[in-house]
């Protein structure tokens, strides 16, 4: 078994919520300064989904100003993954997403937009993983 926990950063993307019912309303992450790192990647984790019809839509979006102004989705070739694989839907309950960033922007965020939930609950979390640190070992905890 090889070390990553020295060579890995965990930083907190989206607190886990519950979306009520006829709530629609984009859920945004956290912006992640990708500074000192040379790979991010943003996990996303679903709990149980008692809405029979939602679905949802993810963006990644990039920038070079620590406020997003002026972001931009970020271009499947900078994509590891696609945005379609980390969405999920009613019955994708209890799993994980992931999508992994290898553009050139200092800062990035993503939004989950959820549709067609109007009889029951989303639950989602998600963490930013951040890999190939300028300087390990990581701190721990993560700051």
């Amino acid at each position: 078994m090889r070390d990553s926990a020295n060579n890995l950063h965990f930083k907190p993307a989206i607190a886990p919520v519950a979306a009520l019912t006829n709530l629609n309303t984009p859920i945004v992450s956290t912006i992640l300064d990708t500074f000192g790192y040379g790979s991010a990647t943003l996990a996303l984790v679903t709990g149980t989904e008692t809405d029979t019809n939602v679905t949802t839509v993810v963006l990644l979006e990039e920038s070079n100003d620590s406020g997003m102004a002026g972001a931009t989705a970020v271009a499947d070739i900078d994509l590891i993954g696609t945005e379609l694989l980390a969405a999920f839907q009613f019955d994708d309950d209890n799993e994980c997403r992931k999508l992994g960033y290898v553009g050139s922007r200092r800062y990035i965020r993503a939004t989950v937009t959820p549709s067609g939930n109007d009889a029951g609950n989303i639950f989602l979390a998600g963490m930013w993983v951040q890999g190939h640190p300028a300087s390990a070992p990581t701190p721990n905890p993560p700051q």
